[in-house]
Order: C-alpha cells, then sequence, then structure tokens
C-alpha cells in the first residue's frame, strides 16, 4: 500500500501541499467527493440511456449524502484497519457546515466515504478506488429499499 501521492496514477500532475495522512479529513473528503462524482458520472455515461434528466436522478440516487451513508455502512466489512482509521477521522471530522438534505448523522457518514475515497486517492491506490466504487454502485442498484 502506498502512503504517498504518485504522478503516475494521478489524474492531473498536481501534488497535494502535504502527504495525504496529513491532510485534513475534510480537505480529503472535498476531493474524494469530486472522485466518486467523477465515478458515478462515468458509470451512468457507460449506460444506454443518456438523457440528461435520467442522469441527473440517477447520480443524485448514489451521490446523496443518504446513499453515501448507506454505502459506507455497506462496505463496512471489506475495510482495512487502515481504511477505517480514515473512515473514523473523516466521520468525527467538524466540517462547520449544516446539512441541507440529509441529517447529521448520514452527513458525517458521507463525509467518511468521501474522505476514504480522497484518502485512496491521494495514497495512489486506484485499484481500490474503482473496487469500492463498482462495489457500492452493484449494492445500491441492487438493494432492497
Amino acid at each position: 500500500m502506498s502512503g504517498t501521492f504518485d504522478l503516475n496514477s494521478a489524474w492531473f500532475p498536481y501534488e497535494p501541499s502535504k502527504p495525504a495522512h496529513l491532510l485534513s479529513p475534510i480537505v480529503l473528503a472535498y476531493a474524494g467527493d469530486a472522485v466518486y462524482e467523477v465515478a458515478v458520472r462515468q458509470y451512468l455515461i457507460s449506460l444506454p440511456n443518456l438523457r440528461p434528466n435520467h442522469l441527473h436522478r440517477s447520480a443524485t440516487g448514489l451521490v446523496s449524502a443518504k446513499a453515501q451513508s448507506t454505502i459506507l455502512a455497506h462496505l463496512d466489512l471489506v475495510l482495512t484497519e487502515e481504511e477505517k482509521d480514515v473512515v473514523r477521522r473523516g466521520r468525527n471530522a467538524k466540517s462547520g457546515t449544516i446539512p441541507k438534505n440529509a441529517d447529521v448523522l448520514e452527513y458525517r457518514h458521507a463525509t467518511a466515504f468521501e474522505c476514504l475515497i480522497g484518502h485512496l486517492y491521494y495514497t495512489g491506490q486506484q485499484a481500490r478506488i474503482q473496487e469500492l466504487v463498482h462495489s457500492s454502485i452493484e449494492y445500491m442498484l441492487n438493494r432492497t429499499k
């Protein structure tokens, strides 16, 4: 497991100002939110129904705080101890904002999920991001509500 930013596996050649383990959980969540959003959009664009309204509704169902909170609970059994530590840091971080469309607990779990994705991105673990995102999407699309 790499602990440093790898320019060869990053989307863009901009290194973070600090190593991933020194970035605040909120900063990791900020990056993780963007990485996860792109992954979901790329998945949706791979499907045959490309109507913009359908894309937006489908994306919202996968990237909302409620969805990310549900995903995190699903992933709990497959996370490594290091990943669980990152999740704990993200869950306990104080963001300074009040969630609009989620309760506080869902919002904290969503932040924890995004923090994990950001951590994996900045430690060069692209294969692990792909594995967790794939599992997350499959789970959300196939679960009984």
